[in-house]
């Protein structure tokens, strides 16, 4: 197992990116001829696409115009708000040391080292371990590790906390046969007693998960970011990141199924995912229009943190005539469209509909127990 550091990625590099990060139009012509002009073609393109990466991540990373990326790696790079909360997790579990089996370009690992933890980061690609000890020298953490996570021996008291690649030359994958690193050694690392966490597409079919671990599932600024298994309890959670972060716990309570209410309400997607739907409505009265799709209905607001609730205006047939009709008529220019479980594509819908006017509205598509419908809501 090798060591890098933040010079293996070549001081070459890093002064092309300096150059690039000063062009005003990093995209332009003028600039890849004046970097290969003084760096050379092959630096000069490697550090116009690190300009490239680090806008993209400036959206989910705090400190992206730092770092440095690999295409997949910014891909896969948590969000730096669940990083942080997941490091809170583990420094109140106890934890001292942490071992980021997979590090990838180190975001989890930065996020560790911040939050005080000692952090051991090992990938198996040399190349993406070079960025991730830049990332990890930018918070003081010493340089990852190259190596194999079949090869690892982690002390029993320390941590470990994966985040398996889950893509194929034919793009992303749930067959567990092509994870890296293997499924079997991740159950392995979640059954041996110590603390651990698994990173996961929030898509993860339930049917892979193990029964004896937390099921989490985290939204950050209304998207489902992912989802995590926990060592230390069971059961699923849901999580939405904020200060502090807010937990939905439950065992999938029953709701009954009834005609459209006053209000339909759109549960958070991290509940809806961890199947705590019910758990979201609180002690309100509150039911589903279908016992497969996730919108709720009541007779007043639900309200509170886990739902987003609408008024009902109008119900109309599930009918495009219909709909590009109501929304001539009542001349409405902003249009937002919802749905679940309906074969539609909302984007779509939109163009053909051709909203155009002062008024706005949202329209949801959605199973009921009187057929599919279309209901003009506002939200409240």
């Amino acid at each position: 197992m090798g060591q890098t550091d933040r010079g293996a990625v070549g001081q070459d590099r890093l002064e092309a990116l300096e150059a690039a990060m000063l062009e005003p139009d990093p995209d332009s012509l003028g600039a890849g001829e004046r970097l290969r002009r003084v760096f050379g073609a092959e630096e000069a393109a490697w550090a116009l696409t690190q300009v490239s990466l680090r806008r993209r991540a400036e959206v989910k990373l705090a400190r992206a115009s730092e770092m440095l990326f690999t295409p997949q790696g910014l891909e896969q790079a948590t969000r730096s708000t669940v990083a942080a909360w997941r490091a809170r997790r583990f420094v109140e579990a106890g934890v001292r040391r942490v071992w980021d089996i997979g590090c990838g370009i180190g975001a989890d690992a930065m996020a560790f080292a911040e939050a005080g933890l000692e952090v051991v980061a090992v990938d198996a690609d040399e190349a993406t371990a070079a960025v991730a000890s830049h990332n990890l020298a930018l918070v003081g953490a010493r340089p990852a590790l190259v190596g194999r996570a079949e090869d690892l021996d982690v002390p029993p008291g320390d941590a470990v906390f994966l985040d398996p690649a889950r893509r194929t030359a034919r793009g992303r994958t749930w067959h567990v046969e092509d994870f890296t690193p293997p499924w079997a050694l991740v159950l392995d690392h979640l059954a041996c007693g110590r603390f651990a966490c698994v990173k996961l597409g929030p898509g993860v079919p339930k049917e892979i998960l193990p029964g004896h671990v937390e099921w989490s599932w985290v939204s950050d600024r209304g998207d489902v970011v992912e989802a995590s298994l926990w060592t230390g309890s069971t059961g699923p959670v849901a999580w939405q990141m904020g200060e502090p972060p807010l937990a939905l716990r439950g065992a999938g309570a029953a709701l009954d199924v009834r005609p459209l209410g006053r209000y339909v309400a759109e549960p958070d997607g991290a509940a809806i995912r961890a199947g705590l739907v019910a758990e979201a409505a609180g002690d309100a009265e509150a039911w589903l229009l279908d016992g497969h799709v996730a919108y709720l209905s009541s007779d007043a607001p639900i309200g509170g943190a886990w739902v987003n609730d609408f008024e009902v205006l109008d119900v109309l047939p599930y009918d495009r005539k219909a709909l590009a009709r109501y929304v001539r008529e009542h001349r409405i220019g902003s249009l937002e469209i919802k749905k679940r479980a309906l074969d539609v594509d909302p984007a779509a819908l939109r163009r053909q509909l051709k909203p155009k006017g002062p008024h706005a509205a949202t329209i949801i598509l959605a199973r009921t127990v009187d057929g599919a419908k279309a209901i003009v809501a506002r939200r409240v």
